[in-house]
Formats: structure tokens, C-alpha cells, sequence
């Protein structure tokens, strides 16, 4: 005789994955604040393509905006003065804090980046958007350059294993815990 066991239906299932899906997910946001959020970054370069299918140009301040968090408008340049009393700041990188670019002669409006991954105390990984004419750039690398070891002085990486020149940068701005 053969033995048949009955299968869970598809609803069941369905729920059984959902639940695992939210145990695990709120176990890896408890346990690692080491990842950007992911709901944040699809998000973002949802309102990317959006933006792009329109035939509006892709910012760098409005997709930091989106995904970190950090509520500032306004040129990316102001970010850092505009976060004073608002959002803690420091020289110190975290995943999910946004990198603050100074104003240069070749970026006169500044620039944000979000961290993405802290690899070393002297290298991290970004995600940003127009540092590429209108489009986003995910995953690249920027090195500490400063004399002081405190992010005051950096270089982006171009293309892969490719830094460009320095650029001057504020410091972190970090999200706020929700």
C-alpha cells in the first residue's frame, strides 16, 4: 500500500514563506546594521527610472534623500550646515550615512553619496547617483586620503580598481534611528 501524504496548499505555504520570510528579515535587521536597507535602495531607483522614463535628469540629493533617509533638501552642498541640530554628524563612516562632498570649482553644487558597506577604516563602498551624468552608480569604492585619517580628503573610484582625483569632503551625516 502506498502512503500519501497530503501537501499544505498553496495559501498555506504561501503564509508558512511570509512568515519565515519576516523572521528572518527582522532577524538580519536586528542583528546587522551592516547592510543598507533594501527597501530604501528599490525604492530610490524605482524614483531613478521614473524620473529618467520622464526625461527628468537624475540627482544626486534626491536619491540620497531616498535612500537614507536623511529628509535635507537643497543643494548637496548645503546638506552638511543644514544637518547641524537635525542630524547627528561626525568623520566616522556607517552604512546608511551620507557622505558629504564640499563644493569644488568642478562641482560647484557639492555632492552626497550614501555608504553602502564599510570596508576598511580607510575604504568604503557608495551608492549615488549622478556622479555619472544622470545615471546612478552603485557599489564604488572611495578611499580616505587625508593626511589626519579623517575623511576629510577622498578619492572615488571611476571605474573598477580606477581612483580618480581628490575631492574634499565634510564629514557623515548619520539617519536617524526610527
Amino acid at each position: 500500500m502506498r502512503m500519501v501524504r497530503a501537501r499544505p496548499s498553496t495559501i498555506t505555504r504561501t503564509l508558512v514563506a511570509l512568515a519565515l520570510f519576516g523572521f528572518v528579515s527582522a532577524c538580519s535587521q536586528n542583528l546587522n546594521q551592516d547592510v543598507i536597507d533594501q527597501e530604501r535602495q528599490a525604492f530610490a531607483l524605482v524614483e531613478v527610472k521614473q524620473k529618467q522614463a520622464r526625461g527628468h535628469r537624475v540627482w544626486c540629493v534626491p536619491y540620497a534623500r531616498n535612500l537614507s533617509g536623511i529628509n535635507i533638501r537643497g543643494n548637496a552642498k548645503d546638506w552638511w550646515g543644514r544637518a547641524h541640530n537635525t542630524y547627528e554628524r561626525g568623520n566616522e563612516p556607517v552604512v546608511g550615512s551620507v557622505m558629504s562632498f564640499r563644493a569644488t570649482s568642478g562641482m560647484s553644487l557639492g555632492h552626497v553619496a550614501v555608504v553602502a558597506e564599510v570596508v576598511t577604516d580607510r575604504q568604503v563602498v557608495v551608492n549615488h547617483a549622478n556622479w555619472n551624468r544622470n545615471q546612478v552608480s552603485l557599489e564604488m569604492g572611495v578611499v580616505d586620503i587625508s593626511k589626519n585619517n579623517d575623511w576629510t580628503l577622498v578619492r572615488v573610484e571611476s571605474r573598477p580598481g580606477q581612483y580618480g582625483r581628490p575631492y574634499p569632503v565634510n564629514g557623515f551625516i548619520y539617519p536617524k534611528d526610527d
